[in-house]
Formats: C-alpha cells, structure tokens, sequence
C-alpha cells in the first residue's frame, strides 16, 4: 500500500493524479447535471489528435484515466527495482512519454467503435423542411387547415400541416413553398410557388 500512495504522488503520476481529479470533479457535475458531456466540443479539437466522433469529454477522459493508470503502474515497477533515486526519476521522464503515447493510441482503439454511439449529425428536424417546395394535398389551404406532401433530403416523404394567411388560392395538386415553421402550432407557412419561376429549373 505504501508503494501504491508513492508512485501516486511521486513524479510522473503525480502530474496524472492532478488531471485525473479534474476529469472526476467534471463527471461528478455531469452527473448532478451541472454540465453536459459535450461541454468542450467548441474548445477542444480532438480531431486533430484522431479522437474525434465522441464528445472531447469522453476522449480527453480516457486519454488521462489511460495515462494514469500506465504511469502508475509503471512508476510501482520502478520503485520495486531498487535502482537509485537519480536513476529513477530520469526514467520517470521517459515512463511519462510512454504512459501518454500509449494510452493515446489505445483510446484511438477505443474511440472508434464508440463513436457509433455518438452520431455526428443531429437527427432530422421539421425546420430542415423550411425553403423547399410541396404539394398542397387538400381542396384548400387557410389559416386553420391544410396539409402536404413534401420531399426530405434522403427521398423519402412526410405529410405536414400548412397554413396561409394572405387568401391565395390554394387547392390540391397545387405546389406551394414552405417558408416558415410555427413552433406553437406546428405547422408551416405556405405560398404559392410557380415551377416556372424555380431558378433551379
């Protein structure tokens, strides 16, 4: 036990046993729900370090956990060596390397099948639907009623409320442009939309 307490608070791990507190006391708060694990995605780049597709919580945590756990275990075998002090902590240099080269390239391992877990895209939203054109599949379409059909990206096809306000005429068959989405009542605003004038062709 004596051993284990001074590898933790000798050089390296001592520098490890720092960051790892950090890494708890933030869990600890995502836990409480004072934070939220994507907390960091805007400040840290974990792309560039090829840890990328989980939050930079879960791969910054891992990576210190790792490096922990390998500095510790490795200052332990030294100090079981018996080789003179200067001797030891001149290897605690290159154990610090090691430990953080080799818990980076293990949590590189780990992260790629969870990031599975953790889609890069949000889920679609009705929102997403707002600029394109449909087609009005009721007799009319006014401030209280109206419905149609209109093509998501991926090609598939949703059915979504509509209303207008300005008295055009709108009847079905006819193709309209969603301009906007009323959170409220949760439907989109609609206008007429002539095909002919579509710059898309």
């Amino acid at each position: 036990m004596a051993a284990f307490l001074h590898a933790v608070a000798a050089f390296p791990t001592v520098l490890l046993t720092a960051a790892l507190m950090v890494v708890l006391g933030f869990w600890l708060l995502v836990l409480v729900g004072v934070a939220e694990t994507d907390s960091f995605d805007a400040d840290v780049d974990t792309g560039a370090l090829s840890l990328g597709g989980v939050p930079g919580a879960v791969s910054v945590s891992l990576l210190i956990i790792l490096s922990w756990f390998f500095s510790l275990t490795g200052s332990v075998l030294l100090a079981l060596t018996g080789w003179p002090v200067a001797v030891v902590h001149l290897l605690g240099a290159v154990l610090l390397f090691i430990s953080l080269f080799g818990s980076w390239r293990l949590t590189r391992a780990l992260v790629r099948p969870l990031a599975k877990l953790f889609p890069d895209e949000p889920g679609p939203s009705l929102h997403d639907f707002v600029g394109s054109t449909c087609t009005i599949r009721t007799g009319r379409v006014d401030v209280d009623f109206g419905q149609a059909e209109v093509a998501a990206r991926d090609g598939s096809t949703a059915v979504v409320q509509v209303r207008q306000n300005d008295g055009s005429l709108l009847g079905l068959g006819s193709t309209g442009l969603l301009y906007a989405y009323d959170d409220t009542g949760e439907f989109f605003w609609v206008a007429p939309f002539d095909k002919a004038l579509d710059p898309r062709g």
